[in-house]
């Protein structure tokens, strides 16, 4: 297949500027054009002003239970009511609110512009509609809408879309628009999804900051087979070569690129390559997990710019927050000591015979006072993966997605 745009996208995070400027880097190790547009990141204490929130709303939403569980089991003379309730405290689903970094993609002619989640760990396009419901409020967080009447560009699609989540589904239609990264990426008759109830998303996604969701998963995963839009770009040649890829900053400025990678934002001169286990979500195999005392035999994950947190399996999470004193909240999610972050231990996973260690100070998000631990129980169904990678990862290794070849890269990040 021939490339025939040499561009990159770079996005930049922490920044409110949203001009664009192309850069010709002068290092050794890059000489790649490079076009740079801003990525925005919700600040720590708004991740844990969330935890908070989804404390608040599972204990009321416990209480609620326990008072329904209290009058079935009075009607019905001590019948056993406690396996519900016990069941929807240990259901823990992706929670789209927590990813932090998002920045903006642009629908229709002329275009507009949406904030949306980078999202490795899916696979479609879904912004809100004109009229959608559930989608934030008047004056708080209020989202970017998609008007198909203001496009010149817009094609009738009308197929359903339906996105299925732990508390209900997001439902739209799809339809054709041209799609537009930064400037000059520019993709035609992309089929995306305009939302017009998102209330299954819940209250967090009312309160947050994105609009949307950019899948770059594969199309095997993608609702109803639309292909992605990375897959489009490299189809319709805009693209310099398959592949993008993520920088994270720590309390700094990151990077996404499209059509290549910047050499200088990692330790050394070259990258180590690890092999999908299969090209759906970006999965890998694991050789084992550590941390402590705890550590695991051969399992797997995937590596997702879409999730904050690292999630492992409820047997696993819980016995690693055991070993260093951190306790769980009502959501099952854990806060620790502050007084213990320093000290903490390190974790490392292992990938195709590399070791890949995360500080143990940084499996810890700290604002005013409260240090979240970044780390969540979730058991995933089979043949689901055991483990996500999620941004506390991917902070510490620049990570290269390589579609056509079906592989990731690593590197220690600067």
């Amino acid at each position: 297949m021939k490339y025939n745009k040499a561009i990159a996208l770079t996005i930049l995070g922490l920044s409110s500027s949203i001009n664009a400027e192309v850069i010709n880097e002068s290092s050794n190790k890059s000489q790649k054009k490079v076009l740079r547009i801003p990525m925005k990141k919700v600040a720590d204490h708004e991740f844990i002003n969330r935890f908070l929130l989804k404390e608040k709303n599972a204990l009321e939403a416990q209480n609620s239970l326990l008072m329904s569980a209290t009058t079935q089991r009075n009607l019905r003379s001590g019948a056993n009511s406690n396996a519900n309730l016990e069941k929807k405290e240990s259901e823990i689903v992706k929670d789209y609110s927590n990813a932090q970094y998002y920045a903006s993609v642009y629908l229709g002619t002329p275009p507009q512009e949406f904030d949306v989640i980078y999202d490795t760990g899916s696979s479609n396009l879904w912004v809100p509609e004109k009229d959608c419901v559930h989608c934030g409020y008047r004056f708080i967080n209020k989202k970017n809408k998609y008007d198909k009447d203001l496009s010149s560009s817009f094609v009738e699609d009308g197929s359903d879309f339906s996105i299925h989540y732990g508390s209900g589904a997001v439902s739209g239609i799809f339809q054709l628009e041209t799609v537009t990264l930064a400037e000059d990426i520019v993709v035609n008759n992309q089929k995306f999804a305009s939302i017009h109830d998102a209330g299954g998303m819940g209250i967090a996604y009312v309160l947050s900051k994105f609009d949307g969701i950019l899948g770059l998963g594969f199309d095997s995963i993608s609702v109803s087979g639309a292909k992605t839009v990375f897959h489009n770009a490299i189809e319709q040649g805009v693209v310099d070569s398959p592949v993008f890829a993520f920088y994270l900053g720590d309390n700094c400025d990151g990077e996404l690129t499209f059509g290549g990678y910047d050499s200088d934002k990692f330790e050394g001169d070259e990258l180590t390559w690890v092999n999908l286990s299969e090209a759906t979500y970006w999965r890998i195999s694991l050789d084992g997990a550590k941390v402590g005392s705890f550590s695991t035999g051969p399992t797997d994950a995937i590596v997702d710019s879409g999730t904050s947190l690292i999630t492992g399996p409820s047997i696993d999470v819980k016995a690693i927050a055991a070993s260093i004193g951190a306790k769980a909240g009502i959501t099952g999610q854990y806060t620790i000591d502050c007084d213990k972050v320093e000290n903490l231990p390190d974790m490392t996973w292992t990938i195709d015979g590399k070791d890949y260690t995360v500080p143990g100070p940084k499996l810890v998000i700290q604002t005013a006072g409260m240090c979240l631990f970044a780390m969540m129980a979730m058991d995933m169904p089979k043949p689901g993966p055991a483990w996500i990678l999620g941004d506390v990862f991917m902070r510490e290794y620049y990570t290269v997605f390589d579609y056509e070849n079906e592989k990731i890269g690593f590197a220690k990040a600067i």
